[in-house]
């Protein structure tokens, strides 16, 4: 998976939103000056999240973003997809075609084609095992589900 800058953003304004007061939730100012981040980009990826329907709006004087849904239904892999990432998707030899050939030009023996396979189940498998509610705590926790991930992989 390629993590971008608009990922890791994405994922951070969730967590954020996550930690947050549930009634009134996070407006844009107050994300963009969280994360250090321009109101507009900030406002890019509500809205992202939001049409994705992973966070929704709170109208008021004091409203702002909240979760749509609770944080341990929220898997990260399909956050980061809704945010438009994805290692290897089929289509990706499509992009890599010359002139007016309609495929690749190496797709009849393309071993890196695997590699990006493998590494995109890979990440698929841990990804799948994390939602959002896994990341809220904080890094020093002792038996977090990254540390119990991780020693898996290890082992």
């Amino acid at each position: 998976m390629r993590i971008n800058k608009q990922d890791e953003y994405g994922l951070r304004i969730l967590l954020r939103i996550a930690r947050a007061d549930e009634v009134q939730g996070l407006t844009i100012v107050q994300l963009s000056a969280l994360e250090n981040m321009s109101k507009p980009y900030a406002g890019k990826i509500t809205r992202i999240l939001r049409i994705a329907g992973y966070i929704r709006s709170t109208r008021g004087q004091k409203g702002g973003y909240v979760l749509a849904r609770p944080a341990d239904t929220m898997l990260i892999k399909d956050a980061l997809i809704a945010m438009g990432s994805d290692l290897f998707a089929p289509e990706y030899c499509q992009e890599h075609r010359r002139g007016d050939i309609k495929l690749c030009t190496r797709s009849v023996d393309c071993s890196m084609r695997s590699l990006w396979k493998i590494l995109q189940i890979s990440l698929d498998d841990v990804l799948d095992r994390l939602t959002l509610a896994d990341l809220i705590g904080s890094e020093e926790e002792g038996e977090s589900p990254l540390n119990r991930i991780f020693a898996h992989l290890v082992a």
